[in-house]
Order: C-alpha cells, then structure tokens, then sequence
C-alpha cells in the first residue's frame, strides 16, 4: 500500500497540481488583506483557504504515511511540515502574530520545484565560503566607521557623531542610495577633500566586497548544478546496468530453451 502511494506523490501531474494550489492559496492570502476585497468576499476567501488547508494536512498525512521515518530525515518534507503545522495554530489571543506566518505557505513552491531547490541548496552551500567575506566586510566597516566619526562627526554629528551612526551612514553610502547629493557633496562642502575617504570606500565595499559575495554564490550553485547532473548520470547508468543485465539473462534463457528443443528433436 505505501509502495502504491509513493508513485502518485512523487509524480509530475501530483507536483503541478500541488504547485497550482499553493500559487492559488497565496493569490488568496494577499487578496485578503484588502479590506474592500474581504468587505465582499471574506466568507468565500476564507472557505477557499479552510479547503486549502486541509488539502495540504492530508497532502503531509500521505506523505508521513507512503514515506515513513524517511519522511522526518528529509530537511525539505521537514520544511513543509512546519509550514502546515504553523497553520493549523489558532491565529488568535496570544498566538496573533502566527496570522501573519500564513503566507510562508508560499515557500512551500521552494520545497515542490526541484529547480528552486537546487538554488537555495547553492545558496546554503555557499554559507561556509561567504563567512570569511562578512568578516573582511566587517573589519572595512569597522575601520572606515572609526575614520569617518574622527574626520567627519563634529560637523555631521547626525551622519558620524557616533560609531553606530557612521555604520549606518556608511551602509546607506554602499548601498548607493543618495550617497552623491545626500551625503558626499554635503560632507564635500565642509571638508572639500571627503572624496579621497568615500570613493575608496565605495569601490572597496560596494564594487570588490560584494563582488566576492556574488562569485562564492555563483560558485557554489555550480557545483550544486554538476553535483545533480552527476547524481543524475549515475541513477541512469544504474539503469542502463540493470536493463543490460536483465537482457542478458533473457537471451541465456532463450539460448538454453533453444537448446533443450534441439535436444528434445
């Protein structure tokens, strides 16, 4: 029976008809925070969501069923576990802010779609490699914070009056947003050679440090890519194998039979 349920969980009409569902239960989810919308169809939108849930509850008790103890060793049937059982929380009294968790069933497309799976394995696999860059990038922060608050905190004492003011102005100026006009040409106007400290900065920071994010990612997501087509080479040249073997075993068949009738005359 669990062998049974497994090949309809695991085939591709089960898999587009779960993806279509969770598309539909999020189209639901931002529909009901309009007020206009749920004014007119709050008890239908809320119905639709119920049946949705339940859909997904016997969706994760088949599953628990088909797949067994495999099913709790696997990080992504896990993942929706704790999305479903998120949802079947009372969002009320103290439990109100889980009301607002309802939309992680969104996510669940991650866990569905092996494609997005493959990013997000490259992404988590590239964590260890990003480490040594969130240090780097901490040490030139820290060290163009303490710069900036000495050099530039007696005039902008908003901007660098403080270390932790001078973090967040030096983040907003690596993230490019209004540093030229907001920050630079302000600060420029007091102390005309500010330049020589922001330009270095942006182009060590926003340039060459998140440069480094992007190509441990990339990197990493390819060996997730060439991990899978290897996993997929092998389980098709297990297949082979074993089509081979079984081949050959039907022609020793057919050779000894063919032999029995010539004896046999």
């Amino acid at each position: 029976m669990r062998q049974r349920l497994k090949e309809p969980l695991t085939s591709k009409t089960w898999e587009q008809a779960i993806v279509a569902i969770i598309v539909v239960n999020s189209i639901i989810l931002g529909l009901e925070t309009d007020a206009g919308i749920m004014a007119a169809w709050g008890p239908v939108l809320h119905a639709l969501d119920a049946v949705i849930l339940a859909i997904f509850v016997i969706e994760i008790a088949l599953r628990i069923y088909a797949f067994g103890p495999a099913f709790f060793r696997d990080p992504w049937s896990l993942f929706d576990f704790a999305v479903v059982t998120i949802a079947l929380v009372p969002a009320s009294g103290p439990f109100q802010v889980l009301r607002a968790l309802r939309i992680l069933r969104a996510l669940r497309l991650v866990s569905v779609l092996p494609s997005l799976r493959r990013v997000v394995g490259g992404l988590i696999a590239a964590l260890p490699g990003m480490s040594s860059i969130v240090v780097l990038m901490a040490m030139l922060f820290y060290v163009a914070a303490v710069m900036a608050t000495n050099l530039f905190g007696t005039s902008f004492p908003d901007w660098f009056g403080s270390l932790g003011a001078s973090l967040y102005t030096l983040f907003q100026v690596m993230t490019l947003e209004s540093w030229s006009m907001g920050i630079v040409r302000p600060v420029m106007e007091a102390y005309p050679l500010a330049w020589a400290f922001f330009v270095p900065f942006i182009l060590l920071s926003t340039y060459a440090v998140l440069n480094l994010f992007i190509g441990v990612i990339v990197s990493a997501m390819q060996e997730e890519t060439e991990a899978t087509a290897v996993a997929d080479r092998q389980a098709l040249h297990e297949d082979s194998a074993t089509i081979i073997s079984e081949l050959r075993a039907l022609r020793a068949e057919v050779t000894a039979l063919r032999r029995e009738q010539k004896g046999g005359e």
